[in-house]
């Protein structure tokens, strides 16, 4: 196939998680193949464990795409991801993480809003699936965008409020937008065992201010598959606190390394908001509130303490 053909590349970017690679690799053979070429590549983070004994063994490919395999050694999620857009050699790059289960319509329902709206970058519905089937007491709806589910529900439309992101574990960009805005932000994004994120909310924040159409497109559905790992109180408190801490670097700048004195009644407040909910409801009823303490002190830290090295 003359690589000038192809229409879309398909970029899974991975790092060390050659067991869910595994099963990723196999579901994507169930996808109902796009109309025009497409290739799969594969972004290899510095693995140190069985991922590449993974990509060698061919018994998982799947007939239809150019497959590749490139391996980036800078490690980070950004790093990976600013590599597969290098290296990519389709009108559009949509991404997919190495824990998801692609609903088989997924890939053509992208190429369909593509055909039809020709978007500068579109994002999918991302639904969760727990692997072991269960699902804790404490883990409320309004937790489980924190493990990536994602929808914006209605049909297919333009995206112009920040409030409504795209997400890394099913989104899509025209190759060529990014000479407009850039690359994927290097200090942003997973990197290794570090839960910090934000790089794909950074950056289609970026695509609206740069006047770029971003496409909702609900019928490209991706499922999430959550690790029993994922299953713990800390992990939505450490995201948390990674998250404030974040914030906190950012908004410090080159001011005074002293936090502000408004943040402190905050995080009493917040603290005080986590009693309340455990006197009415029980310890199920509190991870929410313990989540907004964690980013507080995250905030503080981040701000009193600025970048760990």
């Amino acid at each position: 196939m003359n690589t000038a053909d192809i229409a879309y590349t398909v970029a899974l970017c991975t790092h060390n998680h050659a067991p869910r690679l595994a099963r990723t690799l196999r579901d994507l053979a169930g996808l109902i193949p796009p109309e025009q070429p497409w290739e799969f590549l594969v972004i290899d983070n510095a693995s140190t464990d069985d991922t590449a004994a993974i990509l060698a063994d061919k018994s998982w490919r799947f007939p239809g795409p150019v497959v590749r395999m490139v391996r980036e050694e800078k490690l980070g999620l950004s790093n990976a991801r600013n590599r597969a857009v290098a290296e990519a050699r389709g009108e559009y790059i949509i991404f997919i993480d190495d824990d998801e289960t692609p609903d088989p319509e997924w890939l053509r329902a992208h190429e369909n809003a593509i055909q039809s709206d020709h978007p500068d970058a579109l994002g999918g519905r991302i639904e969760v699936m727990f692997e072991d089937g269960s699902r804790p007491p404490w883990l409320s709806d309004e937790l489980l965008g924190f493990l990536g589910k994602l929808d914006h529900g209605g049909p297919k439309r333009q995206l112009t409020d920040p409030k409504t992101p795209i997400f890394g574990g099913n989104f899509g960009f025209k190759k060529k937008v990014f000479d407009k805005i850039g690359l994927f932000d290097a200090g942003l994004g997973r990197r290794g065992t570090d839960n910090t994120g934000g790089e794909d909310t950074e950056i289609y924040r970026r695509l609206l201010d740069a006047g770029c159409q971003v496409w909702w497109a609900p019928e490209a559905v991706i499922n999430h598959r959550i690790q029993v790992g994922k299953l713990r109180r800390q992990y939505f408190l450490d995201l948390h606190y990674r998250e404030g801490r974040m914030e906190g670097l950012r908004a410090r700048g080159r001011r005074s390394s002293i936090p502000p004195f408004y943040l402190y009644p905050q995080l009493w407040r917040a603290i005080l908001n986590t009693f309340v909910a455990w006197r009415s409801g029980g310890r199920n009823a509190t991870l929410r509130k313990e989540m907004n303490v964690a980013y507080f002190v995250g905030y503080i830290s981040g701000w009193a303490l600025g970048r760990e090295s």
